[in-house]
């Protein structure tokens, strides 16, 4: 089978690879119908992602349909579409009892697929844990409804849930990436009294505004400016940082009013510098942390009521033997590009 491959560092390569197998009895084997790139396969290949082992398939956004089951796999059968959710968990230890699924103590527990272990820029990929990783598509929810629903909007949903939000906040976002737009689109469900969205590309900020009217817009320069017009108590209640730029860390703690929260869901490139003298008095609340993705089922059904599409954010799609043309554009955020969609039968 063709699969996108971590060859080396600044290196991914389509290679002929052999079909997947079940190792454990817990597995599933996907036949992947449609996959995404997402800005985590770029963090691994450029380096950003030491744990990445050279040499992995790629991909962690998929959908697809359920070929093989282990023995001991009961929630999914061969011929069901699914999504495949960004992270393995064994739904038993401590962490995931907690829903902490992140850090689940399993061998491949956590971010594994694409990284750690094969993933889903391949025609068939295993997933482990199968019962926990796989969720049944709805029949009226297509591929392109469902393909984000395990990562962006799994991130997004978890950002939205643990910010404390309430109808009376006023929440501000960094930054309208494909994550930013999945957060938003979560955001929205908690309707907050406003919400702001800070963004330097014009791209961008044009695809906000004609898709969400509702919510204020802003550019990096003047946001500080800008939230203080906007609000009573010097700042904003919930502040979510998904841009991850070499300063949108500061500028998150510093657009917070005090005793309010920052949930920061980017992923950096390096470290990042919490300035307590400068920060003495705000009493703030950070949130951390890589998403818990256990909510995929909830996601689909507010995706089959109508309540969540992302299907706008899909402004490109390739077949997978042009996998190295999709990069390409995606890295260099030409075209409008958001979202690219990999189909596995084109």
């Amino acid at each position: 089978m063709l699969a996108c491959t971590y060859s080396s560092q600044g290196v991914f390569t389509l290679l002929n690879k052999p079909k997947p197998v079940l190792q454990d009895s817990r597995d599933a084997i996907v036949r992947v119908t449609l996959a995404s790139i997402c800005t985590s396969d770029l963090h691994i290949k450029h380096g950003g992602v030491p744990r990445a082992v050279p040499g992995i398939t790629v991909g962690h956004e998929m959908v697809g349909v359920v070929e093989k089951t282990g023995s001991a796999v009961s929630s999914v059968r061969p011929g069901d579409r699914v999504a495949v959710n960004v992270e393995t968990f064994c739904g038993e230890c401590f962490f995931c009892r907690h829903g902490w699924v992140n850090n689940c103590t399993d061998p491949n527990g956590g971010w594994a697929l694409g990284c750690r272990i094969d993933g889903g820029q391949a025609e068939y990929v295993r997933v482990p844990c199968a019962d926990q990783g796989l969720t049944p598509i709805p029949d009226t929810v297509s591929d392109r409804q469902a393909l984000f629903a395990g990562d962006i909007l799994a991130t997004g949903y978890w950002a939205a849930a643990i910010s404390g939000i309430q109808a009376d906040s006023t929440v501000l976002i960094l930054g309208a990436g494909p994550t930013g737009i999945c957060t938003l689109q979560c955001v929205l469900l908690k309707v907050p009294e406003k919400i702001i969205l800070c963004e330097k590309d014009p791209q961008r900020l044009r695809f906000i505004q004609k898709h969400y009217p509702q919510v204020l817009t802003v550019q990096p320069e003047k946001v500080r400016e800008f939230i203080l017009s906007q609000t009573l108590h010097g700042g904003a209640d919930v502040v979510l940082e998904v841009a991850g730029g070499t300063d949108t860390f500061q500028l998150a703690w510093q657009c917070a009013r005090p005793n309010g929260t920052v949930t920061v869901v980017a992923l950096y490139d390096s470290p990042q510098v919490l300035p307590l003298p400068d920060m003495y008095g705000k009493n703030l609340t950070f949130k951390t942390g890589g998403v818990d993705g256990c909510r995929c089922g909830n996601i689909l059904s507010l995706i089959e009521q109508g309540q969540i599409d992302t299907t706008p954010l899909i402004t490109h799609t390739f077949p997978l033997r042009e996998i190295a043309k999709a990069y390409d554009l995606f890295e260099a955020r030409r075209d409008g590009v958001i979202k690219i969609a990999i189909d596995m039968e084109a």
